[in-house]
């Protein structure tokens, strides 16, 4: 399946990328990262325009990811209890909620990259538990910024090596995630100086 969609990337590329990752963001398994990492490779060959491709697959994983809410939303308690019977289900949403609950809406935010397997069942997760639609609509489109124009520019710096572009992906995920940590350990800091009363 995935050769034969990495066939259609030159001529269905951007309905195909949209299509992608918005099915990816609903749980559906379709190879979205490899689509993105080849669609990269064929901006830097000047048969797809940068702008254009990150704009479809970034268009595709927001409307997937207002979907997902919404199922999430009308379905509530119950939609996820029955998805979580399967073993692999209930652990992905279980971590999901977890993350939303100790993390709010950076959780979202990073479900969206950096623990990207647990995205679509964080959406369906944020509905039923009636997270604040805007703040996970705000986060949902940062994260899905960072994931989209990660992919993109990886596939067009390496300008097709899929393999190479994939390793250095996991190497700037490590290094995105480091550097989240450092900014939120500071932002701790600070908040934690400024509630000490001063003598």
């Amino acid at each position: 399946m995935t050769e034969w969609l990495l066939a259609l990337v030159p001529t269905y590329g951007l309905w195909l990328l949209a299509s992608v990752t918005f099915l990816a963001c609903l749980a559906l398994p379709v190879p979205c990262s490899i689509l993105m990492l080849t669609a990269g490779g064929f901006v830097a060959s000047e048969d797809l325009v940068l702008w254009q491709v990150i704009m479809a697959a970034l268009s595709g994983a927001i409307l997937g990811d207002q979907i997902g809410y919404r199922i999430g939303l009308l379905g509530g308690h119950g939609f996820l209890a029955r998805l979580a019977i399967h073993p692999t289900r209930g652990k992905l949403i279980t971590r999901a909620v977890n993350l939303m609950n100790s993390r709010g809406a950076l959780g979202i935010f990073f479900t969206r990259w950096l623990f990207a397997p647990v995205g679509p069942w964080a959406n369906f997760a944020a509905g039923a538990t009636k997270f604040h639609y805007l703040r996970f609509t705000f986060w949902a489109i940062a994260g899905e910024a960072v994931w989209v124009s990660l992919y993109v520019l990886l596939g067009y710096s390496f300008a097709g090596n899929i393999e190479a572009a994939s390793e250095m992906a996991g190497s700037a995920l490590g290094i995105l995630a480091g550097a989240a940590a450092m900014l939120g350990f500071g932002y701790w800091l600070v908040m934690s100086r400024r509630q000490v009363p001063s003598n």
